[in-house]
Formats: C-alpha cells, sequence, structure tokens
C-alpha cells in the first residue's frame, strides 16, 4: 500500500463499494487537491452520494484504498478524522432536533457533537458562529428553531454548521435540493461568493443539475451507474457529449455569466401540436 501524499486532500484508488452483491460505485481513482472545488454530477443511482460518504470518513470502501487528508482508511481513527471535515447533507438534516436553537446547532459542531447539552462554549466560538450564519445572510435566524425553518434556511443553517469547525475540506451533498427557484439562486450566490474566497477549504459539491454549480468551482467528475464517465477540469468535463452519456439522453448545453444551463435536445421533426 502507498503512502499518503501530503498535498492530496482526497486520493482514492480504485476504491469501490459493494453492497447485497451490487456494485453502488466504483472501481473511482480520484483525486483533489488543496485549492480545488469539485462537482460531483449525475443522474439518481449513479453513486454520488456513495462516494461522497467514503469523503465523510463514513463508510470504508469494499475494495481499493482511500486516502483522506494524509490518512488511510482502515487505519485511522474516524472519530478522529472526521471533525476535520465539513458535512452537509439530508442525513445530517434528519438527524437535528426540531427544537434545537439556530445558534446551538452551529457552535455545537466546534466540538463534533449535534445539538447543544452541557458544553461550555468560549465567546470565541459564539462569534464565529454568529460569523458564519452572517456568511450565509441568515444571522437574523441566530434564536429561531431549526424546525421552524424553511428549506432554504435549514439549507444554510447546516452550511454555516459545516464550517464552524474550519475544516480542511467541505462536503456538500445537494445543498440545494428541494428549494425554489428564488432559494436555489440565493444558495448559488453564496456558494460562488465562497468558491472565489482564497481562504476558503478545498470542496465537493454534489448535484444533479448543472445550474446548481457555482461560478469558480475548478473541476468536475460525472458518473453513471457507479461509474466515472469523465473527470477533470470543468470545463474539459462539461460538455454535451459527456453529459448526454451521463444521462442517457441528447442534452444541449449552454453558459451565460460564468453559469451553466442543460435541456433536453428536441428530436427533428417532432412538433408540439396546439
Amino acid at each position: 500500500m502507498s503512502e499518503p501524499d501530503p498535498d492530496l486532500l482526497i486520493d482514492f484508488t480504485d476504491v469501490l463499494i459493494r453492497r447485497s452483491g451490487n456494485v453502488l460505485v466504483g472501481p473511482v481513482t480520484w483525486q483533489v487537491e488543496l485549492d480545488e472545488k469539485w462537482v460531483i454530477l449525475g443522474p439518481n443511482g449513479a453513486g454520488k452520494t456513495s462516494l461522497l460518504r467514503i469523503a465523510a470518513a463514513q463508510e470504508h470502501p469494499t475494495s481499493g484504498t482511500a486516502h483522506i487528508l494524509g490518512e488511510v482508511m482502515g487505519r485511522v481513527d474516524v472519530s478522529e478524522l472526521r471533525p476535520r471535515i465539513g458535512l452537509s447533507s439530508a442525513a445530517l438534516a434528519g438527524r437535528v432536533p426540531p427544537d434545537e436553537k439556530v445558534r446551538d446547532l452551529v457552535v455545537s459542531a466546534g466540538y463534533g457533537v449535534l445539538g447543544r447539552w452541557r458544553e461550555r462554549y468560549e465567546d470565541m466560538d459564539t462569534d464565529r458562529a454568529a460569523d458564519l450564519l452572517e456568511s450565509v445572510g441568515i444571522e437574523h435566524l441566530a434564536d429561531r428553531t431549526f424546525g421552524t425553518l424553511s428549506e432554504g434556511e435549514r439549507k444554510r443553517v447546516l452550511i454555516a454548521r459545516a464550517l464552524m469547525a474550519d475544516p480542511e475540506l467541505l462536503l456538500l451533498d445537494e445543498p440545494a435540493a428541494g428549494l425554489d427557484l428564488g432559494g436555489r439562486e440565493e444558495l448559488v450566490s453564496r456558494l460562488t461568493d465562497f468558491a472565489q474566497d482564497p481562504a476558503s477549504p478545498a470542496t465537493v459539491l454534489v448535484t444533479h443539475h448543472v445550474e446548481e454549480i457555482p461560478i469558480g468551482f475548478t473541476h468536475a467528475m460525472l458518473l453513471k451507474d457507479g461509474e466515472v464517465v469523465a473527470q477533470g477540469l470543468l470545463d474539459d468535463v462539461l460538455n454535451e457529449d459527456n453529459l448526454s452519456r451521463a444521462f442517457s439522453q441528447s442534452i444541449t448545453l449552454e453558459r451565460a455569466d460564468g453559469r451553466y444551463f442543460a435541456r433536453r435536445t428536441r428530436r427533428p421533426g417532432r412538433h408540439r401540436t396546439r
């Protein structure tokens, strides 16, 4: 087994997950460096979330080698590794008590716990939580409970929480899922500001939609049926041929003001009737 490369935050070699005889994802060989912002794109069932769970140190690969933050999965205590990784996901949202205050939900992430109990926090902790809530535009929600928030507000709270411990790696699993147009655009705008900040950590964002890719993201991976269709620099990977292969239909891709937009190509000779 090769030793981890300290310059790589994620270094997967032939990583594969198999469950009940079925391959969920892999084999995948993939590397993420310090200043990179990745999007993992593909249809439902492509293996995106399964791959992200390995990167989050929440699941071990069935085979292959997974180096995360210079540590080897299977040879590291994941309870020590996970606090170095910021994660926002629907699974996490489902575990948050509805009566948890927003401020407490964010600040408790600094100690690797979900929900405030009897921990005591310093002023610097509460100040950082307040700054993070402001950075995602929801400082006015600090005293609200999680259960009273809209879907878009919850998404932004979880991103603030994911950043609380100043992670070396940030993982966002479908952060715009379930949002209306306004909520999606607000979130993408915030993530664009974040991606363009040179102090922000390396980031991996999972999505189904090219419209949700923030400006400033640098790399992309396309998955289909657990296999890599293409990966590399965003501009090289995100094209009509690769998207059509990944989504098994003819896709037209357009770009405007740094954003991507995709639609299914209409077949010649087929027209709507009035």
